[in-house]
């Protein structure tokens, strides 16, 4: 797509880049800006001092030294478009946070020409520094932090290098359709889980509390094993051979379901009821429990795993 004049001299242009894209970019003279670095600025000082040396005292030497320092100078240019020219580069995935904590975006960076990539830099909240080879494609990973949960879009990727010599930094500034999902940040209090059916039943009627349900002593499978579990409902045979630590589960154990309810999880607002749900979330997986899950909109029934975790997750995030 064709720029009008307007559109290719507008600031944003060279600081935020184009319009945000999910398509890979190839590198050309429409997304390369270069300009002199300070030592590119110092260099056109010195040339400038050696004509007016050599005009004055009439210098044919330093005359020659003049324009060969000038030359030098202006073929540094086309080296340093050449740095870049050619690159192509892909979002990749990236993995969902917590707030607070540093989002990573995988940026696929190809070399698909025959010249070897010098002194690169890609940079969001940090720089990384690397080099490519010929035909060469590389993955790396930038860093932006977060602040609040949902949606995190990637900010302006910079590639930019000073090859070969310094005196001119030649950069693309790049914008990617590439986002991330931001978690709540978990409490950092420790309050016990709400009390579930069973524990209100023992409440109400505590001669309960001696029974045990039916098939409560029937083995239901293994788990692995977590900090605090009975030594007792530990599987040494499995242990023994080598597989992992497991604890035995048992059918009364599988019975007990936690619910983790929007309107029973203290707080003052919508923010620190939410930051108290991921860190029962949080807390229910890392113990193995059967757990369901209900904020406003949302019933997830009760489950275990990866799968059931990040849908919570996902939940709560997006509330």
């Amino acid at each position: 797509m064709s720029l009008s004049l307007k559109q290719r001299f507008h600031r944003s242009r060279f600081i935020k880049g184009e319009k945000a894209t999910d398509k890979s970019i190839t590198l050309s003279h429409r997304r390369i800006f270069i300009l002199p670095t300070q030592r590119g600025l110092g260099f056109v000082i010195l040339i400038t001092l050696l004509l007016l040396i050599a005009f004055v005292y009439n210098n044919n030497m330093v005359y020659l030294l003049a324009f060969i320092l000038a030359s030098v100078f202006f073929v540094t240019i086309l080296h340093s478009f050449k740095s870049l020219a050619g690159l192509v580069l892909t979002q990749g995935h990236s993995q969902a946070v917590f707030s607070g904590e540093a989002a990573g975006f995988d940026i696929v960076i190809n070399n698909p020409n025959n010249v070897q990539r010098f002194n690169l830099q890609a940079s969001l909240d940090r720089t990384v520094n690397f080099t490519l080879v010929e035909q060469e494609k590389k993955s790396i990973t930038l860093y932006a932090v977060t602040q609040q949960r949902g949606w995190h879009n990637i900010d302006t990727v910079t590639l930019s290098s000073t090859y070969p010599l310094g005196l001119f930094r030649a950069w693309s500034p790049l914008r990617f359709a590439a986002k991330t999902l931001v978690y709540p940040k978990p409490n950092i209090e420790e309050i016990p889980f709400p009390e579930t059916e069973v524990d209100q039943a023992q409440e109400q009627s505590p001669t309960l509390a001696n029974k045990k349900t039916k098939g409560s002593d029937d083995f239901y499978g293994l788990k692995e094993y977590q900090a605090g579990d009975p030594i007792k409902h530990i599987h040494w045979k499995a242990f023994a051979k080598g597989q992992g630590l497991f604890s035995k589960q048992y059918g009364g154990e599988s019975l007990v379901e936690l619910w983790l309810n929007y309107d029973q999880t203290p707080g003052n607002n919508d923010e620190q009821r939410l930051s108290q749900l991921c860190r029962w979330v949080i807390d229910a997986e890392n113990a193995g429990l059967l757990y369901g899950f209900t904020i406003p909109g949302v019933k997830l029934e009760p489950g275990y795993g990866k799968a059931h975790y990040e849908k919570c997750l996902q939940a709560l995030a997006l509330f």
